[in-house]
């Protein structure tokens, strides 16, 4: 029996039964059931967060709360679909409420004005998996370690311009189950050579195979030491996005925004800026990470937003349904290739 998170086993009704039938048929009842009973904190209600609470909401969820204390703007109707153009000057998460709650009537979903910077420890702790959009890094880091200290599964993201982001921590030991071909053992009496007598897949017959996947914390993750010859020798097989993602987090925090197409090019400078301080602090030469970054991080992309909020989407419900292997720990997707990258950082 996979280890499950303590709670009442949710019944699913006849209602959702059908409304749910086409994913109950792909994964299964139990995994429904778990993520029935699950309860999902979003943070941050731009593009990415609409696309994230959409996928959740459809997948069918217990609860999701919307967190936002930012105004709807013009750049929010332009990002996101589930704010009227109508509500500019309204609360993003207060605005979203209505047309996300009718994707899904199954779902109770709640609107939070408060700032996610003022939510004390034990607001975190009622759910069973939080997901922060658009917050800073000293935030995701103080929430990614309260939370695994709870057995709860944490997910960041973001999006810039063409690029974004997904980071996952399941916690020490995440248990899930994969499905797999089943293999079929030769009769002992097969006279057919030896291929006869090895195992074969069949394919119109599959098997639950139980596995265990580690992950760590986001701290440790962006605390790679690359000052080492091992490490500077894998520098070539590590995306440059790792190191991208560095230097938006440290724009974010050094301006308490993001980078803004209104002031391109005092940004575009501190983006330079900021790039060859933090290769440097990182003991990486600066040509790692090229000056043409700099044009194409402005906002957020309605089509970026779509690709990594699916792939984000996805990875909560896999992680909540206990269902098929999550990506350990980072995707980061390069609009400008059209292509993305799944990649481990952190402690071996």
């Amino acid at each position: 029996m996979i280890d499950m998170i303590e709670k009442e086993d949710p019944v699913i009704s006849e209602e959702e039964a059908a409304q749910y039938d086409r994913q109950i048929r792909l994964w299964g009842l139990d995994a429904q059931k778990r993520l029935r009973g699950s309860r999902v904190l979003l943070v941050g209600l731009g593009g990415l967060g609409a696309e994230v609470a959409k996928n959740l909401i459809l997948a069918g969820v217990k609860g999701l709360t919307l967190l936002d204390h930012e105004q709807v703007t013009e750049e929010s109707c332009r990002a996101q679909f589930l704010v009227p153009v109508t509500a500019q000057g309204q609360n993003r998460a207060h605005a979203s409420l209505e047309r996300a709650q009718k994707l899904n009537p199954m779902v109770q979903v709640h609107a939070d004005t408060d700032r996610v910077e003022e939510k004390p420890d034990d607001f975190f702790l009622q759910f069973d998996a939080v997901c922060l959009t658009g917050c800073s890094k000293d935030l995701m880091v103080r929430v990614d370690l309260l939370c695994s200290q709870h057995n709860i599964k944490v997910f960041c993201g973001d999006v810039y311009g063409y690029y974004g982001y997904m980071f996952s921590n399941l916690g020490q030991e995440h248990s899930y189950v994969e499905e797999k071909p089943k293999l079929v053992k030769p009769s002992r009496d097969s006279n057919d050579g030896p291929d006869a007598k090895k195992a074969k897949v069949d394919v119109n017959e599959t098997t639950m195979v139980k596995k265990t996947s580690s992950f760590c914390s986001l701290k440790e993750a962006l605390e790679v030491d690359w000052s080492s010859e091992k490490a500077k020798a894998g520098l070539k097989r590590t995306p440059v996005d790792y190191f991208l993602l560095h230097v938006l987090l440290k724009f974010r925090t050094d301006k308490g925004r993001d980078p803004d197409p209104q002031s391109f090019a005092e940004d575009s400078e501190l983006l330079r800026q900021i790039r060859d301080d933090v290769l440097e602090s990182l003991s990486v030469s600066s040509d790692f990470l090229k000056d043409d970054f700099i044009s194409f991080c402005f906002s957020e992309m309605s089509p970026v937003c779509a690709v990594v909020g699916g792939v984000l989407g996805q990875e909560i419900v896999k992680a909540l349904s206990q269902r098929d292997p999550p990506h350990r720990n980072f995707f980061f997707f390069d609009g400008r290739k059209g292509n993305g990258t799944v990649d481990y950082f952190g402690p071996n």
